[in-house]
């Protein structure tokens, strides 16, 4: 004779294997379809493959590649509101990004996040290929910054900026923003934004040592050290010396 817990076990597993053949939409699925997957409901077998899951390639039978951002599967054009980049994806993959069933709202599960490993290289390094940068005082007029030298591709946030690849703010220099950068403008810079550094007295020294283009402090002053040197101001010396002679 069996045990009591025994029965119990077989009992429970029966109820539960009843309840994923005659009701497997609220047993199995792990929510609701987005709205343009609905009439798929009851039809799981649409984009999953038994015992193997969904498949991208059931994906693609309804959404061809080459159209997939550019139109609908009806053939209606998308508006353009996004750049088309799955056309440009190393494979097809659908699922490492897609999960047409929303999740439960008390279970906090968050969506599939977009991998950029995902990208061709080229594609990769081109982030205003689908970014639009931010309408901000530090990105405005910027369009030469390499995004990577803030940003990562795991997150968009945080980002860290590297002042010292710039000028290193040491010593005096380590002031508020807005001493050298005017109305919050950090794509501009000035040096007179102090009592010691004044035009004339900026100047006045500069041309005693022969250099007349000081126009931009940081090509040859990367910081507050007098012994460090940049490029232009070395050319600037060598231009000096030579009207001296």
């Amino acid at each position: 004779m069996k045990p009591a817990w025994i029965t119990i076990i077989l009992a429970n597993l029966a109820a539960v294997l009843a309840l994923a053949i005659f009701l497997p939409q609220p047993m199995l699925a792990p929510g609701p379809l987005m709205a343009a997957h609905a009439p798929l409901a009851e039809d799981c077998f649409a984009c999953h493959i038994p015992w193997q899951g969904a498949s991208a390639e059931r994906c693609i039978a309804c959404h061809a590649v080459a159209q997939i951002g550019l139109r609908r599967t009806t053939g209606q054009p998308l508006p353009q509101t996004r750049p088309a980049f799955h056309q440009a994806l190393l494979g097809q993959n659908c699922v490492a990004c897609h999960s047409d069933h929303q999740p439960p709202a008390l279970t906090g599960v968050a969506r599939l996040s977009f991998s950029h490993a995902l990208l061709r290289p080229a594609l990769r390094e081109d982030c205003r290929g689908c970014h639009t940068p931010p309408a901000t005082a530090l990105h405005r007029g910027n369009t030469a910054t390499n995004c990577a030298s803030c940003h990562s591709t795991q997150a968009w946030r945080p980002a860290t900026f590297d002042h010292a690849r710039l000028f290193l703010l040491d010593g005096d220099h380590n002031a508020p923003c807005a001493t050298c950068h005017v109305n919050g403008e950090t794509s501009r810079y000035t040096c007179y934004g102090c009592h010691e550094h004044q035009p004339a007295n900026i100047a006045r020294r500069h041309q005693r040592e022969g250099i007349r283009d000081f126009s931009n402090c940081v090509a040859c002053h990367r910081s507050a050290h007098e012994v460090e040197r940049g490029e232009g101001r070395e050319r600037g010396e060598r231009r000096g010396r030579r009207e001296h002679d």
